[in-house]
């Protein structure tokens, strides 16, 4: 780690500490040549794969359009907003940990779907109608069926 004060390439850690809820490594340097202290800050980088979109498009993970879209379906039900963060949260992880550099956005939906299904059987029908093109009424029942086989 260079000295922010002189440039110098050769510092000492003299104290480590975890911070943010063990997220972060909090270091105290002391720069070997000029013996100004300095605090840095560690934290893994640990990317999100990007998206291809089903026309073939690639665009970034945005955590926004998947909280808009996850809280649109629960509109108006018994879900807490720390439920949602945290059906988020095990999302981003399992999409970290496929170690792809990128995803098909059809697996990000089918991870939306699998939290709601935990979360709330009214939201996830509802993702599920916009997600899947749901074109009657027949398809809804069909979905609704399922879910009460897979619940016995």
């Amino acid at each position: 780690m260079h000295c922010p004060f002189c440039s110098a390439d050769d510092t000492k850690v003299i104290d480590s500490r975890l911070v943010a809820d063990g997220n972060q490594v909090r270091r105290r340097r002391e720069c070997l040549t000029c013996s100004e202290r300095f605090t840095t800050y560690e934290s893994a980088e640990l990317l999100i794969p990007r998206l291809v979109k089903q026309d073939g498009s690639r665009e970034p993970f945005h955590e926004e359009k998947l909280r808009a879209g996850m809280t649109r379906a629960l509109e108006k039900r018994p879900v807490s907003i720390e439920q949602v963060e945290d059906a988020i949260n095990r999302i981003k992880k399992r999409l970290r940990a496929t170690g792809e550099r990128e995803v098909n956005s059809r697996a990000v939906g089918e991870e939306v779907m699998r939290e709601l299904k935990l979360l709330d059987e009214v939201a996830y029908i509802r993702f599920a109608s916009v997600y899947r093109h749901f074109q009657d009424l027949n398809e809804f029942r069909e979905e609704i069926e399922r879910l009460e086989t897979e619940d016995r």
